[in-house]
């Protein structure tokens, strides 16, 4: 099966052009705090605690051909994420979207990268006041920027190489939740750092016995005997694995959700990852090793990623974008 080439159809399909825009906001357009400002000029304090101890949590979202994907399901997982780590969102769900609605206008773009957090912010500087959530001043920052996919379509369709590190784990649930999105990131970009040394593309964790947990910013899944498994544990609740569940349950193929070493893989009828940033990304290796006998792609990974597509292209989860809030 041929895999739909979505990169190469959003950079040349009408339908996803980048509608006309102030030359400032060619490049993607940011909100900072209070106020939209061009996303190359935006900044953050360096003093926002977000920056120097990594105390924020934030999400993504996806919109192509001028619609958002799940954008109600994300902001809930946001909301979540903010009540897990005692940060206060300065503006309500109404408004929060309406942000996230605002960005993507001011750079006229059909297919964008949305990407919004709420940070501890500023500090208190009164004695023994770190203590106390209240009295930290959080804050609120987004950016739209034209949507560029994890990994190209000659790599999709290929499949991509994988490794399970073999140095890091994953963060363990108990020190920082990841359901959580959080911007704790070194075990996981130290892992990248390791699949480069090792030859391939990618990196997923485990957990310290060797359970799988998540690829770097992205979820992980594997056929085995015919059912699509993923992790129940220590992993993101992604909106694009829940994506393929329900992608699945559509097409009458079993999944499940549960604990799966690392060594099963090795065994596996196919693998593939998914993440907003990339959809379904195939693998066609894991530790060096093929995971179909022809060496590519597995049938079912393209499958799904080609139904993703053409289901979203088609409104599936759709909310349009509010182009009229520019004029039209």
């Amino acid at each position: 099966m041929e895999l739909i080439r979505a990169q190469e159809i959003m950079l040349t399909h009408p339908e996803h052009l980048q509608r006309p825009c102030d030359p400032d906001y060619a490049f993607g357009a940011a909100f900072v705090a209070d106020h939209l400002c061009p996303l190359l000029t935006a900044a953050v304090p360096i003093f926002d605690a977000g920056l120097f101890h990594a105390d924020a949590v934030y999400d993504v979202v996806s919109v192509s051909r001028g619609a958002f994907f799940r954008l109600e399901e994300h902001q809930a997982r946001f909301a979540r994420a903010c009540d897990a780590i005692r940060v206060r969102n300065p503006f309500d769900r109404e408004r929060e979207a309406a942000i996230l609605h605002e960005v993507v206008v001011r750079a006229g773009l059909r297919d964008a990268y949305v990407w919004w957090t709420v940070t501890r912010g500023i500090p208190p500087m009164g004695r023994n006041e770190m203590v106390d959530p209240a009295k930290f001043d959080n804050r609120f920052y987004a950016f739209a920027t034209p949507f560029v996919f994890m990994f190209d379509d000659d790599q999709r369709a290929r499949g991509i190489d994988l490794i399970v590190s073999r140095e890091r784990i994953r963060i363990p649930s108990r020190a920082v939740d990841p359901k959580a999105k959080n911007f704790h990131w070194l075990d996981m970009q130290m892992a990248l750092f390791e699949a480069g040394d090792r030859g391939a593309e990618w990196a997923v964790l485990t957990d310290e016995e060797g359970y799988l947990t998540e690829a770097t910013g992205a979820n992980i899944f594997a056929v085995l005997g015919g059912v699509v498994e993923t992790p129940d544990s220590g992993c993101l609740e992604g909106l694009t694995r829940q994506s393929v569940l329900d992608l699945c349950d559509e097409l009458g193929i079993p999944t499940a959700c549960r604990p799966i070493h690392a060594r099963e893989l090795q065994a596996a009828e196919d693998v593939f990852m998914t993440t907003t940033a990339g959809s379904i990304m195939p693998v066609r290796s894991v530790d060096g090793k093929p995971v179909c006998t022809h060496g590519g792609a597995g049938e079912l990974a393209v499958r799904l990623h080609n139904l993703y597509w053409e289901k979203r292209w088609a409104g599936w989860h759709a909310t349009p974008v509010r182009y009229e809030l520019a004029g039209g």
